[in-house]
C-alpha cells in the first residue's frame, strides 16, 4: 500500500532510471510541462511529462489482499494509472541527434517493464510506494498523432515527436478506518448454523395480502380486515398500525389467528377518538420468549364516515355563500387536511384548532343544484359508491342540494 506521495515517487523513479541509462552529466532528464521543458537551457535533454491520470478499472472496488480479514470491511484504495509523455531535445536542427536520444530512452523503458522496490525507495525515500504489494508496470500507450498534436497545441508549443507511456497501478491507501467486528462465537441458536428450506417460502413470518370486505378500496371503523401470509403463528401476536398523526397504539380486536391468516376488527373503545382517517401501514410483531420478529408492512387506508344535511340554503349576494356542516368519524386532528368534494368542486374545511368530529365548509358563489358529495381527509375519500348493489351504484344518501 502506498501513501499520497506515490505519484511523485513514480515520476522520480522514472527520471532516475532514464538518467542512469543515458549517462549522468551527458543528458539532462527533466520532468517539466511541455511549455517549460527547455527553460533549463539547451543541449541534449529528455523530458518526462505527466499529462493525465485516471482510475485503474481492475482495482476500482477491490480491497488489497491481506489487508482485511473475512467479515471486515474497509474503503478500497485509490487506484491510479499515470500517463507520461516522453520527449527528446537536442541543439541539432536536423533532429537526428534528438531522435537517437529518443530511441535510447525508449529502449531503457522497454527493457525495464517493472519498477523495483529498491529503485523506488532510493529515488523517493519519503514515500511508501516501494511497500505496495502490486508491482508498478511501464507500458507504451498507443496514442494517435492528432491527440498528441492537440496536447502540444493546448500548451501553445510547437509539436515534437513524442511517445506516451502508461504506468500502473499506483494504489493510494484510504485514510478511512476499516470496520472489524468481533469474531463469531456461535452460529445461531445451539450453534446450528444456517437452516436450509426445501421450498421457496422463507422460514420467517411474512405478510403477503391484506383483504377488505366487499372489495372496498379503504377500510371503515368496525370492518374486519384479514391479513394473509405464512409462519404467522411463531409466538405471541401483536398487530402494529402506524400513522404519522398517532403516537399511541390504536385499539383493535384479533378475531382469529393461524399460521396463514389473521383476522382483525378495526375499532375498540372510543374508536372515533383514537383512530384517524388516512394512510396506515400494518405489520405483525411475534414474540417468542426473548426473540421478537416483525413482519413486512402492508398499506391500509381508513376512510371517514360522514353525515351531512340534505339541503343547504345559499346566502344573499354578493357572496352567495353556502355554509355546510358535516359530522365525521373518526374525529379529525388539527394537523389533518380536510376538504369537501361537492360534484366537481373541492372546498377546504375551515380551520379546526382542536380534535373534532364537526367540520365546516364555505362555498362562495355556490351554484344551485343537487350533487353527490365526498369528504376527503389526508387524501382518503369517504365512500360514495354502494359496492353491495348489483351493479354498483352511487349511494343516494350522499346527495346534497344547495337552494337559492
Amino acid at each position: 500500500m502506498s501513501d499520497g506521495l506515490a505519484v511523485a515517487a513514480v515520476t522520480a523513479t522514472l527520471r532516475n532510471l532514464l538518467e542512469a541509462g543515458l549517462g549522468t552529466g551527458t543528458v539532462t532528464v527533466s520532468a517539466r510541462a511541455l511549455d517549460k521543458a527547455r527553460d533549463g537551457g539547451g543541449g541534449p535533454q529528455v523530458n518526462l511529462f505527466l499529462y493525465h491520470t485516471q482510475l485503474d478499472g481492475a482495482w476500482r472496488n477491490q480491497d488489497l489482499p491481506g489487508k482485511l480479514k473475512p467479515g471486515e470491511t474497509g474503503s478500497p484504495p485509490l487506484p491510479l494509472a499515470l500517463f507520461y509523455l516522453l520527449t527528446a531535445y537536442d541543439d541539432d536542427k536536423d533532429e537526428v541527434k534528438s531522435q537517437q536520444l529518443l530511441g535510447r530512452a525508449m529502449r531503457i523503458l522497454h527493457d525495464h517493464p517493472l519498477l523495483g522496490a529498491a529503485e523506488i525507495q532510493s529515488s523517493f525515500p519519503t514515500s511508501d510506494l516501494h511497500q505496495q504489494i502490486e508491482r508498478v508496470r511501464i507500458t507504451q500507450e498507443p496514442m494517435p498523432v492528432d491527440e498528441i498534436s492537440k496536447l502540444w497545441t493546448a500548451f501553445q508549443t510547437p509539436y515534437r515527436t513524442s511517445v506516451a507511456y502508461q504506468v500502473s497501478a499506483v494504489l493510494i491507501e484510504s485514510l478511512r478506518s476499516a470496520k472489524t467486528p468481533l469474531p463469531v462465537l456461535r452460529r445461531g441458536e445451539d450453534d446450528r448454523g444456517v437452516t436450509s428450506a426445501p421450498d421457496l417460502i422463507p422460514p420467517f413470518p411474512t405478510l403477503t395480502e391484506l383483504v377488505l370486505p366487499t372489495h372496498q378500496a379503504s377500510a371503515l371503523l368496525g370492518n374486519t380486515v384479514i391479513l394473509r401470509g405464512h409462519h404467522l403463528d411463531q409466538g405471541t401476536l401483536t398487530v402494529r398500525f402506524t400513522n404519522p398523526h398517532l403516537t399511541d397504539p390504536v385499539p383493535f380486536t384479533v378475531d382469529s389467528a393461524s399460521a396463514t391468516e389473521v383476522s382483525i376488527t378495526l375499532g375498540g373503545p372510543n374508536a372515533s377518538e383514537r383512530w384517524v382517517a388516512g394512510f396506515y401501514t400494518v405489520a405483525l410483531v411475534l414474540q417468542d420468549g426473548d426473540h421478537e420478529r416483525t413482519t413486512n408492512e402492508l398499506p391500509l387506508t381508513l376512510a371517514p364516515e360522514v353525515t351531512a344535511p340534505t339541503t343547504v340554503a345559499r346566502g344573499p349576494a354578493p357572496d352567495q355563500k353556502a355554509q355546510i356542516t358535516l359530522t365525521c368519524s373518526p374525529e379529525v386532528r388539527p394537523a389533518q387536511r380536510a376538504s369537501l368534494l361537492w360534484g366537481d368542486l373541492e372546498t377546504p374545511a375551515r380551520p379546526h384548532p382542536t380534535q373534532t368530529d364537526t367540520l365546516v365548509f364555505e362555498i362562495l358563489h355556490a351554484p344551485v343544484g343537487t350533487r353527490f358529495f365526498r369528504l376527503r381527509i389526508d387524501g382518503v375519500d369517504s365512500f360514495l359508491i354502494d359496492l353491495g348493489a348489483d351493479p354498483p351504484a352511487f349511494d343516494p344518501t350522499k346527495r346534497l342540494e344547495i337552494t337559492p
